[in-house]
């Protein structure tokens, strides 16, 4: 029997309410994954510590600020090694995470100005899992 491929998801693309404002973004294809048992929901900024809702984060020359000047680089590093780990386990090959976040975006994130200018760059999750061989796209350029 052939196995599944199983690929790791962002929980708010998932429908979870993760967000930093507590809110979900889902997006139908990751849903419909979900539903068929073929997609794990994963937030790594909730799983490296941080609640829901909480201040709105940005790279910013390597490190996580988040708009009260908080250094929150920690718990993004933490969230993004389970993340990966948690990969491993299932044996993924691929994610499907959100567009922009620091922790997930893929390509293109935001400058670390909080004016929404948006720069060349991954998220620290998106980063970890492209060093580990894992394909990283975004709900925006995902081929489903």
């Amino acid at each position: 029997m052939k196995k599944k491929k199983i690929v790791i998801v962002s929980g708010c693309l998932a429908g979870i309410p993760c967000r930093y404002d507590g809110t979900a973004t889902p997006f139908e294809p990751v849903l419909e994954l979900v539903r068929q048992g073929l997609a794990i929901p994963f937030c790594p900024e909730v799983y490296g510590g941080l609640p829901t809702p909480r201040a709105a984060c940005e790279l910013q020359n390597g490190r996580v600020v988040d708009c009260g000047g908080i250094d929150r680089t920690g718990c993004f590093v933490r969230g993004a090694e389970e993340g990966l780990r948690l990969a491993r386990l299932a044996g993924c090959t691929e994610a499907i995470l959100k567009a922009r976040s620091p922790s997930c975006g893929s390509g293109v994130v935001y400058d670390g100005t909080f004016t929404s200018t948006q720069i060349s760059g991954d998220g620290l999750f998106a980063r970890l899992l492209k060093e580990n061989s894992i394909k990283v796209s975004s709900e925006e350029d995902c081929d489903l």
